[in-house]
């Protein structure tokens, strides 16, 4: 016979709610009772049975995790570190159901009954709408890595701009001033944001921001390498590369040895993001570390809590981005 919820409750000699809220990691129930809760499930042999729940509670027990698009501009180590940061806090509470926003035509089947919160990994202003349908469907949702503009919603980011802006200052105090950058996707927030980071370093320092000097590319290692090697072929090529992430930055290292080149020998280069690789590179990759996993972690305990509560409150949560200086980044070679 299966245990149930009611039978851990007899003997833990509690209500049946208690223990679904200390299954649930609900914030609700101290530590302790949820420890012991826990610790009575697992050796009764408890397991949930989300299907039964759903019909006797009227929810799904599914937390949906959306990316603007898991085709293009969404890299596996960016993707790695959302679904963990997420799966630590839902653990076996819910069913994380991972979906791509850009593979719907509409939205109909998100509602209350498919979905009891959602996460949004939100990378541009083409995510409004979706946004927009989840408030009106009365879903409640925390949207991550972009602050959105007209929507009550609690949006959870890293600083991207500060953290650009320091790579970038690096770079400078090292002695360069032909300073070039490799952008992501256009209409993207992160695009933007670091994009603000790098111009305000030059103009604050004095430098000149050359037009040749800013090549467009995808987020990902192909058009990386491309755009340096577009680099490389100017008259008067830059001394140092800004790469908007690591995935780039590698692509973009691999072009300046397949020139015959040396990095940093020959050309600077830093990325952005601090993925699982950028230490093992040959050399160690100079990056900003910005704290996907905890973003994440948050967003979920956030979400988790309000379901719980059935209140949420807008607001905006900056966590800030590191600094981490590695190999990739010399003084410029002597003339």
């Amino acid at each position: 016979m299966n245990v149930t919820i009611k039978d851990i409750a007899r003997l833990a000699q509690v209500s049946h709610t208690t223990v679904s809220r200390a299954l649930n990691d609900s914030p609700l129930i101290n530590s302790e009772t949820k420890e012991k809760i826990k610790l009575l499930a697992q050796e009764m042999g408890y397991t949930p049975n989300f299907s039964a729940k759903s019909l006797v509670m009227d929810r799904s027990y599914n937390i949906g995790l959306f990316f603007s698009t898991l085709n293009t501009g969404t890299s596996a180590g960016f993707f790695y570190e959302t679904v963990r940061g997420i799966n630590s806090v839902v653990k076996d509470a819910y069913n994380l159901v991972v979906r791509g926003i850009d593979d719907y035509e509409h939205y109909r089947s998100i509602h209350r009954k498919s979905f009891d919160g959602v996460i949004v990994m939100s990378q541009s202003a083409k995510d409004d709408p979706f946004l927009h349908h989840l408030s009106e469907a009365g879903i409640p949702h925390i949207v991550l890595n972009r602050k959105v503009e007209g929507l009550k919603a609690i949006n959870i980011l890293s600083d991207d701009s500060h953290g650009s802006y320091r790579v970038v200052n690096h770079m400078i105090k090292k002695g360069h001033r032909r300073i070039a950058i490799i952008s992501g996707k256009q209409n993207f927030h992160s695009t933007v944001e670091r994009r603000d980071g790098f111009v305000r370093a030059l103009q604050d320092a004095g430098i000149e921001l050359k037009e040749s000097y800013q090549v467009g590319a995808s987020y990902d290692l192909k058009s990386g390498y491309t755009a340096m090697l577009q680099l490389l072929e100017l008259p008067e090529r830059p001394t140092a590369v800004f790469c908007m992430n690591d995935d780039m930055a590698v692509g973009a290292v691999k072009a300046v040895h397949d020139a015959g080149l040396q990095v940093p020998g020959d050309v600077s280069v830093a990325g952005f993001d601090d993925s699982m690789f950028s230490a093992y590179l040959s050399p160690a990759l100079t990056t900003v570390k910005r704290p996907i996993e905890e973003i994440s972690r948050q967003g979920a305990l956030v979400l988790l809590t309000s379901i719980e509560q059935k209140t949420l409150a807008p607001d905006t949560i900056y966590l800030r981005t590191e600094l981490v200086v590695r190999e990739s980044v010399a003084e410029p070679a002597k003339a």
